[in-house]
């Protein structure tokens, strides 16, 4: 590292290739969350500043089936509750994205598709929840 990256100022012009790369996709995931999620109140979502994952909240009991549901739809996901220790959401509403390995045109598809999936899986446990 020392001999790539040289100083501080190495590091930082370094960082700032990072930021290139990722930026776009976490732009990527908040529009898609916007304009899929958003007008039918289909989750809550961070907006990270750094870091490699958007922390996804879905409504409760629905998380895990739209994770199954992505996964059936050939779109890789992070297991349901992930960010919770052994993995287990009381809840059953966080779903961690991680976008930053895709290329973004296949991360907007996958996006698209996850979106789909929450919105399914979240109008299966709303009408569960009425019977």
């Amino acid at each position: 590292h020392a001999e790539l990256l040289r100083d501080a100022d190495g590091l930082a012009a370094h960082m700032e290739k990072h930021r290139a790369i990722l930026e776009p996709k976490f732009a990527a995931v908040d529009a898609a969350f916007r304009e899929r999620l958003a007008p039918w109140g289909g989750g809550t979502w961070t907006a990270p500043r750094g870091g490699y994952f958007v922390s996804l909240d879905v409504i409760d009991g629905a998380a895990k089936r739209a994770v199954q549901l992505a996964k059936e739809a050939g779109i890789a996901v992070t297991p349901a509750g992930a960010t919770f220790p052994y993995g287990d959401d009381p809840r059953d509403a966080n779903i961690r994205i991680a976008p930053t390995f895709p290329p973004l045109d296949e991360l907007t598809t996958a996006l698209d598709g996850l979106c789909t999936a929450i919105l399914l899986a979240e109008a299966e446990t709303l009408l569960s929840a009425r019977d």
